[in-house]
């Protein structure tokens, strides 16, 4: 069953289809036809036995009539799926759209990223499938915000894999801070869904304790909780003046010369 992890990843994919792109071309060294063009495609499709086939993310650059390449995203936490299934996600894209096709598989830990780093037989002599593997070592430990600022989709994945190290929850911090981005609160509750609860603890505690904007579940619960308590003495003061103001005015009728239109 699919985890709050494996479901951010997909949704941080889903929503920027070009980091796909920059992974493999800029951080895995995958060569992929230069083009501005591309797209997220449907994910189920079927084989001759009918059978669905469902991948976690599909996109496809260049042209959609004619698209040049497709990369295949799949998110993997353990080692159950198996191997060749990914071979045959390949074979079967490549038969639907017909243009070359790269399977990423991103890996949070190292015993799946190395179960799946090696070259995969399909069983069909000649088809052999070497995935790209994005695993943990394949993450940086970002602690430089401007860095981090550049890239906030990576940033994110670093605090899932480096987060203990307090420096790098504090440059994706600052980075969210001081960026332009209108989109920043989503990438802090994207690391926030991704880390270990020791690492949210780390976060939770870098959120409370400076004057970075308020992202996290628990941030908001707090801020939320303050604000209540904020309005909530707020309109007791209102009406304790309100009280204050009757009595004086009480008072003044009880002396004497009062007139009602004083």
């Amino acid at each position: 069953m699919p985890s709050p992890r494996h479901d951010t990843l997909v949704k941080m994919f889903s929503d920027r289809p070009q980091l796909a792109v920059e992974i493999l071309r800029d951080l895995m060294g995958v060569k992929l036809p230069d083009t501005p063009l591309i797209r997220q495609e449907e994910r189920t499709f079927n084989t001759r036995n009918s059978d669905d086939i469902e991948v976690d993310l599909i996109f496809t650059l260049g042209p959609p009539r004619e698209p040049a390449h497709a990369i295949i995203v799949e998110i993997q936490q353990g080692t159950s799926k198996d191997p060749r299934q990914l071979a045959r996600y390949a074979a079967a894209t490549w038969l639907l759209l017909g243009c070359d096709v790269t399977v990423l598989l991103v890996c949070p830990d190292h015993n799946t990223a190395a179960h799946y780093a090696r070259p995969i037989e399909s069983g069909l002599t000649g088809y052999r499938l070497l995935p790209v593997v994005l695993g943990p070592d394949g993450i940086p430990a970002i602690t430089d915000p401007q860095q981090a600022t550049a890239n906030l989709d990576l940033a994110a994945m670093s605090v899932m894999i480096h987060g203990k190290d307090r420096k790098v929850v504090e440059a994706f911090a600052t980075a969210l801070a001081d960026t332009r981005d209108e989109h920043a609160p989503k990438y802090y509750e994207y690391a926030y869904s991704m880390a270990a609860p020791e690492i949210q603890r780390l976060m939770e505690e870098i959120m409370t304790s400076t004057t970075w904007p308020v992202y996290s579940p628990f941030a908001r619960e707090h801020f939320g909780r303050g604000l209540q308590e904020g309005q909530a003495k707020g309109k007791a003061k209102a009406r304790q003046k309100a009280r204050q103001k009757v009595k004086r005015k009480a008072r003044r009728k009880r002396q004497p010369g009062w007139c009602c239109s004083c």
